[in-house]
């Protein structure tokens, strides 16, 4: 098989709903993720097109079916998409400027691929601003309310284990976990930064070795959380939230590539 035959087989197509949101469905589904050797496939025209591009560029990086360090081909994926070089170079900046793909020698646009420090940074940034909104919502009058519907997301959690789900679905319910955490903040700016973590974050845990990202996105381990801003004890909350993070990077593999880094 040809590289670009190896590379295609491991991109999937998405479906698009009336409103034009992106719908990830199970691969084999006529509607869904296209069978290894389709690739990515034609979308249908709109004004949205580049929007659509984007969207499709985006989750198959945060989804896997493009790895840390592939190339990205702006005739290939135009190709696939059946959309101009332009549309798909205007999608490129953006996921660029998203931090996904980064120019290497001569310009050629790859999937991101970070180094252990930069994981680690991912992480204790993540846990600043985390923890903030731990803060803010244990300050909030809405405390118990929240806990609530963060016990609500960690069912959600634990029902995408139980039941067997794909790896996206166990990743969407976990970063749904962190995402809601930050909403029930109330700081908008704060929720924005996030937001702009997200696709990295995505990445990094799609790359993980999968008994130990398991280990990292359980219920078990997110409970704690929302067991101590139920308690309204932002000391505790704070400590776990730490520990938290500490043990995801340990779990995910971080700190051994880092030790490799600088041997």
């Amino acid at each position: 098989m040809s590289t670009r035959g190896a590379k295609t087989d491991r991109i999937c197509r998405l479906s698009t709903d009336d409103s034009g949101r992106a719908n990830m469905i199970a691969r084999g589904s006529k509607e869904g993720w296209t069978v290894a050797g389709q690739g990515l496939a034609s979308l249908t025209r709109s004004t949205t097109l580049r929007e659509r591009a984007l969207v499709a560029l985006r989750t198959a990086i945060t989804t896997g079916q493009y790895r840390p360090g592939d190339h990205l081909g702006e005739v290939e994926i135009a190709e696939h998409l059946s959309v101009s070089r332009g549309t798909v170079r205007e999608a490129l900046r953006h996921l660029q400027q998203e931090g996904l793909v980064t120019a290497g020698a001569r310009g050629m646009l790859r999937v991101s691929r970070l180094t252990p420090t930069e994981v680690r940074e991912l992480f204790q940034v993540r846990e600043a601003l985390e923890g903030l909104a731990v803060a803010q919502i244990i300050a909030s009058p809405r405390r118990q309310e929240a806990a609530e519907a963060l016990r609500e997301a960690l069912e959600k959690l634990h029902d995408a284990f139980e039941s067997g789900a794909d790896l996206t679905a166990k990743v969407e319910a976990d970063l749904g976990f962190h995402l809601l955490l930050c909403e029930l903040s109330g700081n908008s700016i704060l929720l924005k930064t996030w937001r702009q973590l997200e696709g990295p974050m995505r990445v990094v845990i799609m790359s993980a070795a999968g008994d130990r990202r398991d280990v990292a996105m359980s219920a078990t381990s997110h409970s704690p959380i929302a067991d101590a801003i139920a308690r309204g004890d932002a000391t505790a909350a704070q400590e776990i939230l730490h520990r938290h993070m500490t043990s995801a990077i340990e779990q995910l593999g971080i700190e051994h590539e880092g030790t490799r880094e600088t041997s």
